[in-house]
């Protein structure tokens, strides 16, 4: 595709202002000309070859576009009777160099970004028409029918718009107009406009009407019409782009859109906040600052700024951006109700929402599966669950007991309000894990049928993992357990301050249980701290004192010397419903700590929300074996149904079909 600027006339209209040199090169701002404005937007959109008539002031041209050093190869065609005939004789004259697609332009024209974008995305040959602006009396109308351009000139005004000599041209309807155009020249035709030879053939051409609207494309013929342009341009440079971002990994279908977005004005880049993007999709790979730094380091955004939720109300009403760019995959989905609220905070003054088809290709996705690939790494998942807890202050996690139920933890998503909410984490219970293989819940699994598990979820998962370490077992056993998990990239082990053969808590005093004493749990977790090798691994001390009803004051003299004896963080236990006794355990502890990471597991008392939680001072919200006792009783009812019915068929209403269990499972990249 080549570029074709007619620069050839007289421009006697603009009097003293092109008194030494052409009209191209009258300045429209403090730092551009109406030519260098052109051309500067031309190679910014990849268009390398132009084709440039001269008339008057040739060699001052010529020398004034070598010296704006531009990555394009200008070829200048010279009309030596420029006094004597119209442009439609300088395409004449330079007819052997444009044979080809082309974008063609009067050399005192002035538009903005938008609209050169949408003349180079045109699948058709089109013209820039405006629908909005009123019929002109001496300049350019194009008659549009049927979305076609059948006519141009000053003179026509019925079933015309105003219309403006920036063409996109293909080869195929180039062809015919520069052939009319010849043959006009030939005949010595010379002092009409080269529109005149299109009217005769437009029959023969399919030339759109590109409708820009109140968009900037005017050409500028005396200086009120330099004043009026000047003034619009000037307008045009003060609006401020939107854009939102939650991505660590920026491809070419980012910049593409970016570079339309900076199109349209100063562009400010909303980074999404950790929080909210572990809420919305994967965790990311790089942390805010670094991805804020990404950003501002892209030629042309303007600004970048945090936007804490995915919500973009506030940053809306404190930026007032001129234009939000989005892509379009936000029309359905999840997403709907976000530009819902976008679309309305717009409304309330004036701004507009730009959306671009959204860029899928099979390299974005080889690049988000490498990225989840990354996030399975040992020692990168270790660290993602004190990196969660930092960026969310309270994260949930969901007990899972093989690599299906792993995924299920993995993969379920719910969006609701325009966000996506899903698990944090993954607690692997020594409950769940002895239920799964039909043993009882007394420390029967070894430690070694335990890891297994957690290579069988670690093998199809990415997120953290919490392992259920029961009582640690004897001290000396525990640094190695200490020292597998943490080699295994597993972020957490909790162990209870009991002794002796386990026995669920949920038994309390009904069953006998020993509490350990706080000097030897202590010991044992000094010596699990200094086992690992990593800042990553944490242990938290799991508290029975409520449990075996022993007092609030003995849990909290226990959470305090554990944490003194390096506890990473403290898990408070009780099976009562009402939450009370939590509850008063956190307040108290928090007086004291306001830091340490507080554990619940709310079994008994689940009627209390995770924000609830939040809003008192817990950081871990672990639901132990819901999974566990909601899948072994469908189990069970499947088996009663067939043998009630001699058959199958009862049961497949509550069956999951086999394609849906098999999207589950991740296949090989």
């Amino acid at each position: 595709m080549k570029a074709l600027i007619l620069n050839s006339g007289m421009g006697s209209r603009m009097g003293v202002l092109t008194s030494e040199h052409p009209k191209c090169m009258t300045e429209i701002s403090r730092n551009e000309t109406i030519l260098s404005r052109q051309l500067n937007m031309l190679a910014d959109a990849g268009v390398t070859e132009v084709v440039m008539t001269t008339g008057l002031f040739d060699s001052v041209l010529v020398n004034y576009c070598q010296s704006l050093e531009l990555p394009l190869h200008i070829t200048f065609v010279n009309n030596p009777v420029y006094k004597e005939t119209n442009y439609i004789y300088s395409i004449y004259c330079a007819k052997d160099y444009l044979n080809d697609d082309i974008i063609l332009m009067h050399g005192d024209l002035v538009f903005e970004n938008s609209v050169l974008d949408a003349v180079l995305a045109s699948e058709d040959s089109c013209m820039t028409v405006s629908s909005t602006l009123l019929l002109p009396e001496k300049d350019f109308k194009a008659v549009v029918r049927n979305g076609k351009v059948v006519k141009v000139g000053i003179e026509f005004f019925n079933e015309a718009m105003a219309a403006q000599a920036l063409y996109k041209l293909k080869k195929e309807d180039w062809k015919v107009w520069l052939d009319r155009i010849v043959s006009f020249c030939e005949s010595d035709n010379v002092k009409c406009y080269a529109e005149n030879a299109l009217n005769e053939v437009s029959d023969q051409c399919n030339i759109t009407a590109l409708d820009v609207k109140d968009a900037l494309c005017s050409e500028i013929d005396d200086a009120k019409d330099l004043a009026v342009v000047s003034e619009k341009l000037a307008e045009v440079e003060r609006r401020t782009v939107y854009m939102c971002f939650s991505t660590d990994m920026l491809h070419s279908g980012h910049i593409a859109i970016i570079k339309k977005a900076e199109h349209l004005g100063k562009l400010i880049i909303g980074v999404l906040s950790d929080e909210a993007v572990v809420s919305y999709k994967r965790f990311p790979l790089l942390p805010f600052a670094e991805r804020k730094a990404m950003f501002e380091n892209i030629a042309g955004v303007y600004k970048v700024v945090e936007q804490k939720t995915l919500s973009y109300k506030d940053n809306l009403e404190q930026y007032r951006p001129t234009y939000v760019v989005h892509g379009d995959d936000w029309l359905t989905g999840f997403q709907k109700p976000i530009r819902d609220e976008v679309v309305s905070v717009l409304a309330s003054y004036g701004g507009q929402l730009v959306e671009f088809p959204y860029s899928k290709d099979e390299k974005y996705e080889t690049l988000e599966n490498r990225a989840r690939a990354d996030l399975s790494l040992p020692d990168i998942r270790r660290a993602r669950l004190k990196k969660a807890l930092a960026m969310k202050g309270t994260i949930t996690a969901m007990e899972a007991h093989s690599g299906i139920t792993g995924l299920i933890v993995e993969k379920t998503v719910v969006h609701e309000n325009g966000e996506a909410r899903q698990f944090d984490a993954m607690w692997v219970s020594s409950l769940c894990d002895s239920t799964a293989k039909g043993k009882p819940d007394i420390e029967l699994v070894d430690m070694t049928s335990r890891f297994r598990t957690i290579d069988d979820i670690m093998e199809v998962t990415t997120k953290p993992i919490i392992f259920d370490g029961d009582t640690g077992g004897l001290t000396e056993h525990f640094v190695y357990t200490v020292k597998t998990l943490e080699r295994m990239g597993v972020s957490m082990i909790i162990i209870e301050d009991k002794t002796g053969l386990k026995k669920n808590s949920l038994f309390g005093t009904e069953v006998a249980q020993t509490q350990d004493s706080i000097e030897n749990f202590s010991a044992k977790i000094a010596a699990g701290k200094k086992a690992q090798k990593t800042k990553d691994f944490m242990i938290c001390a799991r508290i029975e004192s409520l449990i075996l009803e022993r007092g609030m004051e003995d849990a909290l003299e226990r959470a305090f010397a554990f944490t003194k004896a390096g506890a990473d963080a403290i898990m408070i236990h009780s099976r009562k419903k009402d939450p009370a006794e939590i509850f008063e355990f956190v307040e108290k502890f928090r007086a004291v700590d306001s830091e340490t990471p507080i554990v619940v597991v709310p079994t008994s008392f689940n009627t209390v929300t995770e924000e609830e939680f939040k809003a008192r001072g817990v950081n871990i919200v672990i639901y132990a074996n819901q999974l566990t006792r909601t899948g072994f009783p469908a189990m069970q009812n499947a088996a009663k149904l067939i043998l009630e019915n001699h058959r199958a068929k009862e049961c497949d209403d509550i069956c999951m079909s086999i394609k849906d269990i098999i999207t589950l499972i991740p296949e090989e990249d």
